[in-house]
């Protein structure tokens, strides 16, 4: 019979994240200011660690999204992502239905990795984080499963494990295959970060980068 004052291990997820779960978002957009420029495209990518303690690009979501009313579009963006909004075969959806289908999903893997909540995970996440969190802000949205302000960002872990930022390059370098042609479609972008950061992350592992042989056992609250 267990002790039950005995402090139960957590999974490797939480262990590993500070009992974040890792999600990988990107989005594409009708210009740089979340506030007022449209969200065009987004996508999620959930990640597992296998029982080998690999950590692996799991589950994606994407949908394209109807510009919210009142929504800026600025025609440079729409001609580097080559997306049309209006283009009736999009088969977009709404903001608030999107983000509700998405974050369900999300808060079923944050309690099978025994996590408290999701951190984002992006290729200059700033940019994404932002617009998540204007669309989130914009519909109301209260069971938010995102840490409202932390990310994580491969551009900048790429710099010190990769000596790349650009996330073609990122992935070439780490040697995974890369098609510009595809590139600029969240989808596609969203699940070349999420095998970018499983490498660098794995790669960091497998250097005895992790665990930490003299780690601190700090408690969560600190």
């Amino acid at each position: 019979m267990s002790n039950p004052n005995e402090k139960q291990e957590k999974p490797l997820m939480a262990q590993r994240f500070r009992g974040f779960l890792p999600v990988v978002v990107d989005v594409e957009t009708g210009g740089f200011n979340p506030k007022t420029d449209a969200l065009l495209e987004i996508a999620m990518v959930t990640l597992r660690f296998d029982e080998q303690g690999i950590l692996h690009p799991h589950e994606v979501m994407s949908a394209q999204v109807h510009p919210f009313d009142g929504a800026n579009l600025e025609q440079d963006a729409l001609n580097f992502t080559g997306i049309d909004p209006f283009d009736p075969e999009r088969d977009a959806e709404f903001e608030i239905d999107v983000l509700s289908s998405m974050f369900q999903t999300v808060r079923r893997e944050i309690k099978l990795a025994g996590c408290n909540r999701a951190v984002l995970v992006g290729h200059n996440a700033h940019f994404d984080h932002s617009f998540l969190r204007a669309a989130i802000d914009r519909n109301d949205i209260n069971r938010d499963p995102f840490h409202p302000f932390s990310s994580l960002d491969t551009a900048s872990i790429s710099a010190i494990a990769l000596g790349q930022t650009v996330l073609a390059k990122s992935c070439i370098t780490a040697g995974i295959e890369f098609d510009n042609h595809q590139a600029h479609s969240a989808k596609y972008d969203t699940w070349k970060t999420a095998e970018l950061f499983c490498y660098i992350v794995n790669r960091y592992q497998a250097l005895g980068g992790w665990p930490l042989a003299n780690a601190v056992d700090l408690d969560d609250s600190e």
